[in-house]
């Protein structure tokens, strides 16, 4: 199935910096809890994300992630997840996140 560029443009991917990450306690499998700066436009936004195989929380903090921000917010474990942050799978099977190479600005729109 192809879409058009305008279908395209309805899924709103943004930059943010994260500002704080923790264990999500209650989750069903193990994930985190995010807190992410998308900037003035958007402001801060809470994530769950399964992605403790790979990294751990501290390392997080201060890095960039691409993430919908238009998405339903969704209650996970207790916790309301705002955005989906972007990650694809590895060759084993763990979610390796999606972000810009070089630092942009919080809020940056991906095209």
């Amino acid at each position: 199935m192809t879409i058009s560029y305008e279908d395209f443009l309805k899924v709103d991917i943004r930059a943010g910096t994260v500002l704080q990450a923790e264990q999500l306690e209650g989750a069903r499998k193990p994930a985190y809890k995010l807190r992410i700066d998308f900037g003035p436009e958007i402001g801060q936004r809470n994530s769950s994300v399964q992605i403790t195989v790979v990294y751990r929380a501290e390392e997080l903090i201060g890095s960039q992630v691409c993430a919908v921000v238009n998405f339903e917010p969704k209650r996970i474990a207790g916790f309301v997840s705002e955005v989906l942050v972007l990650g694809m799978n590895d060759f084993d099977g763990n979610v390796l996140l999606v972000r810009p190479q070089y630092p942009v600005a919080n809020g940056t729109r991906l095209y």
